[in-house]
């Protein structure tokens, strides 16, 4: 029996699907797994003592860099937050609780305005090229202005997340047509049925992978993913500029007098959509007691 190490591309009904160089390996996992609370994810990398029979067992979990509870998914490098300058319209209260999310479990996040070719994509490039962020405006039926983005993705560990309608698929398919995700539906490259809805699954795209999540939406990083007051300022990184410039120590940028981030932003220097969903996500937990934590 040999032992490899390699990553999980998917899992489904007790069985791990590990990539270690060229193979696949079915296997299953330790019940030592289960009784310390853990379960093996999808993007975890993992040690496997594999049989002759390409099947085998996951041995170990390697440590994790970060891991999402829904979509199950570990070890990502980018959150993709695909925007849209026309219908549906990008909420830019939802995209900031995404990137907030991202930026709390070392994700880096990166946004993309889509359908360039329908509307005039300046305000929302306004508002994301002054945060520090990468920002890539594309459209799906430009494969030059997918480029860029395609460098990016390069070698990386991936997921693509935004409001339903628009453009991830189409834009996945432009840079990789084998991927064959149909627009407006899940993927059908493995035959998913009803039980494997929420199965995380990770493809080869660009010398790196990409996570196909079916019915994983922006409420499932808002509604499970929860972030402390005391981080939250951590979670808008163009805040790091005006640290230490306002008047009173652990200043909350919310109602202090002499806040340096309340003047960044009436100065013009932060956006003041991105304050915005920062005060509304701040008034969300600011009354949250210990206790009442998830």
């Amino acid at each position: 029996m040999n032992t490899v190490q390699g990553i999980i591309l998917r899992s489904i009904g007790g069985f791990y699907y590990v990539e270690a160089a060229d193979t696949v390996y079915t296997c299953r996992a330790r019940g030592a797994f289960r009784r310390q609370g853990l379960s093996p994810v999808a993007g975890d990398r993992v040690t496997v003592a594999v049989e002759q029979d390409d099947t085998g067992m996951v041995q170990e979990i390697l440590p994790r860099r970060n891991v999402l509870v829904r979509p199950p998914v570990a070890n990502l490098d980018l959150l993709v937050l695909v925007a849209s300058v026309c219908q549906p319209r990008t909420n830019t209260l939802v995209l900031d609780k995404m990137i907030a999310v991202a930026e709390k479990k070392d994700i880096t996040p990166i946004v993309v305005i889509n359908k360039s070719d329908l509307g005039d994509p300046t305000e929302l490039e306004q508002i994301y090229r002054t945060t520090g962020l990468d920002c890539y405006t594309v459209s799906a039926t430009d494969p030059d202005s997918l480029i860029p983005l395609r460098k990016r993705l390069a070698g990386q560990v991936s997921v693509f997340a935004g409001n339903s309608g628009v453009g991830k698929s189409s834009i996945l398919n432009a840079i990789d047509p084998t991927l064959v995700l149909p627009t407006g539906e899940i993927s059908q490259k493995l035959g998913r049925g009803r039980h494997t809805t929420r199965t995380a699954t990770l493809y080869h795209l660009a010398d790196g992978y990409i996570v196909d999540t079916p019915g994983f939406s922006s409420l499932d990083l808002e509604q499970v993913e929860f972030i402390d007051k005391d981080e939250l300022p951590f979670c808008f990184r163009e805040f790091a500029a005006y640290e230490g410039t306002c008047r009173f120590a652990g200043c909350a940028h919310y109602k202090e007098p002499g806040c340096g981030v309340r003047q960044a932003v009436e100065a013009g220097e932060i956006a003041p959509s991105r304050y915005e969903s920062y005060v509304t996500m701040y008034e969300a937990v600011k009354d949250i007691k210990e206790w009442e934590k998830p």
